[in-house]
């Protein structure tokens, strides 16, 4: 099996992966401002030579520039070539490129590109012309500056900018990774507070927190460790009835059995034979509890009339009530009542309140089964007038017993999503269970 990663982990490549992001988009962007402010670097020092040219220079013979020395160097400075004319006649060439370039053919004014195929000079040329003044006073002048120059002048700009993003960006990691890891910390408490949680000795989170978005998650927890205690505690009181159910008819069986060892009367032996059909009956409901256990969520919830369902279960209890001298009957309204549970445990759970009814009422006696539906909810109801003042007393070998079957009923009613409520009995009945739903 996969560990599970590590959620600092997992934060800090997704943090990471974004500040990567967000670099490249500065640096594309200060490359791309570099270069544009090169060009324009470039262009202004063109305009600025051609003016001075035309302002500040006379017009003269050409002469050869000055060999550059210390003081006239810098790392920005570009060579830039100079070509002028004097009304028509050429009176200055820098570089030597009148003879190479078809003059005839360049604009007189305003910026383009040249292309040169001579050797020992560069092959690609940026070119501003400026002329002024007409005929005898007609002046021009073109300066050149080589474009591989304004690459490297913009390459050379864009790594000054994008050097200190280079050099911060490790100190900006180092920073990140250690806010990630502190920024965590209260939540790494609160996993390990977690996993020393013991849900079922009671202990529950403190609820005082630094951060409300705690809140929330230690009140889940807190409610489930709740409904841990309450569900531990149920277990304990079935537990509890589980042993008392069961340990009465192992005594009266141990007794009867003995007894009968010495007078094996036709009475001892029919209630050793009733001792053992208890004892039967409640395995078998903690049987039918462990089904019910092991099938929930094992099938998914379907419609199921309930009228339907209580009418087959009090047609197979109508032989066992005639026998015992009691009355089943069931009532329903004409439009079927539906709801969406699993088949198998409703039937146990109406199953078990009809038994009990009938098992734990005197002979004489009536069982109503009843569905019904009102503007709140749906449900089925067991019924039985067994505590009227005139009904017979309980028949012995039945007497006690109620809590297992009732346990057994409760439980599946949870898992039903039903409600199971023991009041609502009316004349002339004394005892009423009811399975109710929510109505949708």
């Amino acid at each position: 099996m996969k560990a599970p990663r590590l959620l600092r982990h997992y934060l800090l490549r997704w943090t990471l992966g974004m500040l990567l992001i967000l670099w490249l988009a500065v640096v594309a962007q200060a490359w791309t401002t570099a270069f544009r402010e090169a060009r324009k670097f470039s262009d202004g020092q063109m305009v600025a030579v051609a003016r001075l040219w035309l302002v500040a220079s006379p017009i003269g013979e050409s002469r050869p520039l000055p060999q550059a020395g210390a003081d006239l160097e810098h790392e920005f400075l570009q060579d830039v070539a100079v070509l002028a004319w004097d009304g028509g006649r050429l009176v200055s060439d820098t570089h030597g490129l009148a003879d190479k370039l078809n003059v005839a053919a360049l604009p007189a004014v305003g910026f383009f590109s040249v292309e040169l195929n001579a050797p020992n000079l560069p092959t690609a040329w940026r070119a501003f012309s400026v002329q002024t003044g007409d005929g005898a006073e007609q002046r021009r002048v073109l300066v050149l500056i080589d474009r591989r120059q304004r690459f490297e002048l913009g390459t050379d700009i864009a790594m000054h900018v994008a050097e200190p993003a280079l050099l911060v960006l490790p100190v900006v990691l180092l920073l990140l990774g250690w806010g990630v890891r502190r920024g965590l910390r209260p939540l790494d408490s609160l996993s390990r507070e977690v996993a020393a949680l013991d849900g079922f000795a009671g202990e529950r989170l403190s609820t005082e927190r630094r951060f409300r978005e705690f809140a929330s998650t230690v009140t889940a927890i807190n409610a489930l460790v709740d409904s841990l205690q309450a569900r531990a505690q149920r277990e304990r009181e079935f537990a509890s009835d589980v042993a008392h159910e069961l340990r009465t008819p192992l005594a009266a069986l141990t007794l009867q059995a003995r007894a009968a060892q010495h007078d094996p009367s036709p009475q001892r032996l029919e209630q050793l034979e009733q001792e053992s059909l208890r004892a039967g009956r409640i395995l078998q409901q903690l049987l039918d509890l462990a089904r019910a256990q092991r099938n929930q969520g094992a099938e998914d919830g379907v419609p199921v009339a309930l009228g339907e369902l209580a009418a087959r279960l009090v047609a197979s209890h109508a032989p066992a009530a005639l026998e015992s001298w009691q009355e089943i009957s069931l009532q329903q309204p004409d439009e079927p009542v539906v709801v969406i549970v699993q088949p198998m445990l409703l039937e146990l759970a109406l199953r078990n309140l009809i038994e009990n009814a009938l098992r734990h009422t005197p002979p004489g006696t009536q069982v109503l089964v009843e569905v019904w539906r009102d503007g709140d909810s749906v449900g089925v109801s067991v019924s039985d007038d067994g505590r009227r003042p005139t009904a017979a007393r309980v028949r012995p070998a039945e007497s006690g017993g109620l809590g297992l079957g009732l346990r057994l009923v409760q439980r599946i009613a949870e898992q039903l999503g039903a409600r199971l409520d023991t009041d609502g009995a009316q004349a002339p009945m004394t005892t009423r269970f009811v399975l109710r739903w929510p109505r949708a």
